[in-house]
């Protein structure tokens, strides 16, 4: 029986995003975060967005954290290109994101201004989100 030969890169294909996320759907370093509603590939560019627009509202004070990282290769074939002759290069990088899945957390700012960061993070994602507070917070 003939094996697979073993190369350098593994092909990732996309595969189905089915059920909840099972880990990281509780916060863990903040006491603000906010969860996904939906699934969806995040791509690697939209995470920097995100995180740019929560960390000028928080004018630098206070910690962010980002939970999910894009390790997913997503690959495309050049426009006007015949098929067959193997699998396109790499275009971008996405992290895969399921329903319950903590995407960024806050922590060391009032809950107001964690909020409105969070909220405009929220808006450069492609994905619903809901904003979440930890249980031990006291206002």
């Amino acid at each position: 029986m003939l094996q697979p030969k073993r190369t350098k890169y593994r092909k990732v294909q996309k595969g189905k995003m089915k059920g909840v996320s099972q880990r990281g759907s509780e916060l863990s370093n903040g006491m603000f975060g906010i969860k996904s509603l939906d699934y969806s590939f995040i791509t690697s560019r939209q995470i920097e967005a995100a995180r740019i627009a929560a960390t000028r509202f928080m004018k630098r004070e206070g910690q962010l954290w980002i939970k999910i990282f894009p390790d997913k290769p997503i690959t495309k074939k050049p426009l006007e290109v015949r098929r067959g002759k193997g699998k396109g290069a790499v275009e971008y990088w996405a992290a895969g994101v399921k329903p319950g899945k903590i995407m960024f957390e806050v922590g060391g700012v009032p809950l107001a201004v964690a909020k409105e960061a969070l909220r405009l993070a929220a808006q450069k994602l492609p994905v619903k989100t809901k904003f979440i507070v930890a249980r031990d917070f006291e206002a």
